[in-house]
């Protein structure tokens, strides 16, 4: 009984570790800047932050978003705007962690109290060997069309040279 609990144990904890693993990025706060005072609660703002994808080493991406302040966004109350820009760079030699799935989210960040998400999706470009970034915002009811994009082409890094392609699932 007890080396079944202790397998049961094992298997858990590597099911969570493998999770994590597979889970889009987290982000840094990079910094912040006010766009309008309010006189109660926090100042609207737009906040930078930069998270590493999590199955490319050697990828970063930056984001700018806008947070709405005021009483209802100090208590986290406030829908956040669909706004959002971002820029990703190759940071390092590029490894692959894994194989890549087209339109695989690789981050994700609420910003409503509900239903509202703001989505960070990698493709894979083989004909420009380049990594393609899409950021957009969706609403379980009603998503928006505002989104922007960034690219990566995959290149030597110092003398490390550019890995060949990865496995991708279409």
């Amino acid at each position: 009984m007890r080396r079944l609990s202790a397998v049961l144990a094992l298997a858990a904890s590597l099911s969570v570790v493998a999770a994590s693993a597979m889970a889009p990025a987290r982000a840094d706060e990079i910094g912040e800047v006010d766009t309008a005072f309010k006189l109660l609660g926090a100042n609207h703002k737009i906040v930078v932050e930069a998270f590493d994808d999590p199955k490319v080493e050697g990828v970063s991406c930056f984001v700018s978003r806008a947070v709405k302040g005021g009483i209802s966004g100090s208590l986290g109350l406030a829908e956040d705007t669909s706004d959002a820009s971002i820029a990703c760079r190759q940071v390092g030699p590029i490894a692959w962690k894994g194989e890549l799935e087209a339109g695989e989210e690789v981050f994700r960040q609420r910003t409503s109290i509900m239903f509202k998400t703001l989505q960070v999706v990698r493709f894979w470009d083989p004909k420009r060997s380049t990594l393609v970034y899409m950021t957009y915002s969706d609403k379980v009811i009603d998503g928006s069309p505002k989104n922007a994009i960034s690219a990566v082409a995959v290149a030597p890094w110092g003398a490390a040279p550019a890995p060949g392609a990865p496995e991708y699932d279409d």
